[in-house]
């Protein structure tokens, strides 16, 4: 019995969510103003939909966010050399550090 009422309430689950986010889903979007006037004249030009250029730029800008992950871990700059903190030099004042900054020697 407790099969098929969790069985029913996911399928009811299911329906509305495939209501709730159907191809026919509205959405109001805050566009600047200079960019939407741009779309608009593109959009235009190329005879088709505000609508369909967003959704153009939607899918390049995902399809390239998903191929932008490196593969292995970019390598860091070490330095190994020697030396240290300019002697008269406080590392923990800012005036001091940007004294020594502007100095020309």
């Amino acid at each position: 019995m407790i099969a098929r009422a969790d069985r029913a309430s996911s399928t009811l689950f299911t329906a509305k969510y495939r209501i709730l986010y159907s191809d026919d889903m509205k959405t109001t979007l805050d566009i600047d103003d200079e960019l939407l006037v741009k779309a608009k004249a593109v959009s235009a030009r190329e005879r088709k939909s505000l609508t369909a250029l967003i959704e153009e730029g939607l899918r390049l800008r995902l399809r390239r966010a998903g191929s932008t992950k490196l593969k292995r871990p970019l390598a860091l700059a070490v330095h190994r050399g020697k030396g240290g903190l300019v002697q008269g030099v406080d590392p923990l004042s800012n005036r001091s550090l940007l004294d020594a900054a502007d100095d020309d020697t």
